[in-house]
């Protein structure tokens, strides 16, 4: 199959993929990353740690070096837990692959990118996080290895407010068609 073979057209929907990480620790607390305020996007705000997906990278190079460049850590394994896909308009979107890894060293983690801080689960509503972490973090502290992809989709109503959707993952799928 050639590159012409693709059928890529001009009128196709499009997307932009990103990751998003998420470490946990062995005392429930997940990392999220505090956006500098010198940021364009996000500034202030919570949120898991990640970025774009560069060309000639898959998902998991591309969430190993988000990682090591937002925090410096590499020595942790990632699960790939959840797609997600954001509408932004009828031509384009982002493709979202969220994953899961525990991280329980004591190094002390620092960002170019902002503050890095351990949240606890518990309590997470007093915090200025992302509006999607509500629904999202306890899913992707819930999923275990195996469990099957988290599919979801992130759309707008016409004020801009965020709609965000699950649907069951194959796995819960099979298991409710038996």
């Amino acid at each position: 199959m050639g590159i012409d073979d693709q059928g890529l057209r001009e009128i196709d929907y499009k997307v932009v993929p990103r990751t998003l990480i998420f470490l946990f620790d062995e005392q429930d607390r997940v990392l999220l990353l505090k956006k500098s305020s010198k940021k364009r996007l996000w500034a202030g705000i919570l949120n898991g740690i990640g970025g774009h997906i560069e060309a000639r990278e898959d998902v998991m190079e591309a969430a190993l070096r988000e990682l090591a460049e937002e925090t410096g850590i590499t020595e942790v394994a990632l699960d790939c837990c959840a797609q997600i896909m954001v509408d932004v308009n009828d031509h384009a979107g982002v493709a979202m692959f969220v994953f899961k890894g525990n991280y329980n060293f004591t190094k002390e983690l620092h960002s170019n990118e902002g503050e890095l801080i351990w949240v606890s689960l518990d309590g997470i509503e007093k915090y200025h996080i992302m509006e999607d972490l509500f629904e999202l973090l306890p899913r992707v502290a819930d999923y275990k290895q195996g469990d099957g992809l988290i599919i979801g989709k992130y759309t707008f109503d016409p004020k801009g407010k965020l709609i965000t959707s699950f649907s069951l993952g194959f796995k819960d799928l099979v298991q409710r068609m038996r």
